[in-house]
């Protein structure tokens, strides 16, 4: 089987492959942090799909909204992602700068775009949304999205399933990117979610 026909058969089965993923962080600013529920698990799942992705050479995409008002991005994740695009509109499919990078970074014609970020009711559902409506076969990371208030999270993860975006935990991705215990990174990726 080739590695086309491996992504293929894995795409029927609904899994995540890491040759054709792309990791969106969308918003995880300094001043908007303190606000979100259970931010620290909410930041320490993105931080460990970020660490997953580098060791994996997955390419990852960051956006800042409004970063003069809310802040850069929490300085340990920013150093892993590659690229960043600031924005001021919520979707972030509206920001050129962000589409142009995102066809850029894409490992394929047609990646699989996981996203965390925040906030889930704002930047992240209109990001995801626009983002399926484009075609891109979108998978947010619950565990790694966060808003203000648990209802809001709550409510757009409910809108985003209804609307065909598959719901993912970071664990599912780490293992779904890996797929073997025989994977030469297996022992140090399995070590980030002990």
């Amino acid at each position: 089987m080739t590695s086309t026909d491996s992504v293929a058969a894995s795409r029927a089965a609904g899994l995540i492959d890491a040759g054709s993923s792309l990791l969106l962080v969308i918003d995880f600013q300094q001043r908007l942090m303190p606000a979100i529920d259970d931010a620290d698990a909410v930041l320490r799942n993105a931080l460990i799909l970020a660490q997953a992705a580098q060791v994996l050479s997955i390419p990852a995409l960051m956006t800042e909204q409004y970063p003069a008002g809310l802040g850069r991005t929490a300085a340990g994740l920013a150093a892993l992602c590659g690229e960043s695009v600031e924005k001021t509109t919520f979707g972030a499919c509206g920001t050129p700068a962000f589409l142009e990078a995102l066809h850029r970074l894409s490992p394929c014609s047609a990646p699989t775009l996981l996203i965390s970020g925040c906030e889930a009711h704002v930047c992240v559902l209109q990001t995801a949304l626009q983002l399926h409506a484009q075609g891109f076969d979108v998978r947010l990371v619950v565990d790694a999205v966060g808003s203000r208030r648990p209802i809001s999270k709550y409510t757009a993860l409910e809108r985003m399933r209804t609307a065909g975006i598959g719901l993912v935990s970071t664990e599912m991705v780490l293992f779904e990117w890996l797929r073997d215990a025989q994977h030469p990174q297996f022992r140090d990726l399995s070590k980030l979610i002990k």
